[in-house]
């Protein structure tokens, strides 16, 4: 099976600046740098597409060759901070030619190859059920919407245990694999029939607020150093 990555890496970003090569632990090129040395260690992907408009980013890969890293320069039309994800996936297709594509981001320091070479063995396995993959998080704690509980019923039990709450899946960003011909055909890093991948607290943790990064690097300097 040939599985590219596609990693997306643009220059603008609204809460936390340069939060791509902004330094991370002892990484002078923060996240990109650490996520570059996970996905180069994956033996089953050929190609790590690195899309940007980052003329810092470009000139690091100049600088600093690595083996299966490619960088391709992203149009402007898809490098705002209001450009959509829905958008972005439409031009996957267009530079990723492999049969399936791995979607992964920076943002997720502590999802390792190891984690990724599992994901890609459990996506092969359940092919035939299964026509994509995507990395989630179980919730199972009491969830409200617009004033009311959505996954338990306070008529029955008011604060029924945690256990037999109906659980739900949030959507953790560490990771997402379907075919391009998925991509082409619904216009999405997933399929109709998407394997839920539960990944651990750490192991999915996604920085997106200037607090989060202080806690991953903090967990990094803990755990991972």
């Amino acid at each position: 099976m040939n599985i590219d990555v596609f990693l997306p890496c643009r220059s603008s970003s609204v809460r936390i600046k340069n939060k791509n090569i902004k330094r991370f632990s002892n990484f002078k090129f923060g996240l990109l740098e650490l996520k570059i040395s996970q996905l180069i260690k994956i033996k089953s992907i050929k190609n790590v597409i690195v899309s940007t408009n980052d003329k810092k980013i470009i000139n690091f890969f100049k600088k600093n060759k690595f083996k299966k890293v490619n960088v391709i320069n992203r149009p402007n039309y898809l490098c705002g901070p209001t450009t959509s994800t829905d958008s972005l996936i439409k031009y996957v297709p267009k530079i990723l030619k492999s049969d399936h594509i791995l979607w992964t981001h920076v943002t997720s320091p502590f999802f390792e190859n190891i984690d990724y070479e599992n994901a890609i063995k459990i996506y092969k396995k359940r092919i035939k059920k299964n026509d994509s993959l995507l990395g989630v998080n179980k919730i199972q704690n009491y969830i409200y919407d617009k004033g009311k509980p959505i996954n338990f019923n306070r008529n029955k039990e008011k604060w029924p245990r945690t256990q037999t709450l109906k659980k739900l899946y949030e959507v953790n960003n560490a990771i997402f694999i379907t075919s391009r011909e998925n991509y082409l055909k619904y216009n999405d890093r997933i399929g109709k029939k998407p394997f839920l991948l539960q990944i651990e607290k750490i192991k999915s943790f996604d920085i997106d607020w200037p607090e989060d990064f202080l806690i991953a690097e903090n967990i990094y300097e803990t755990l991972y150093k």
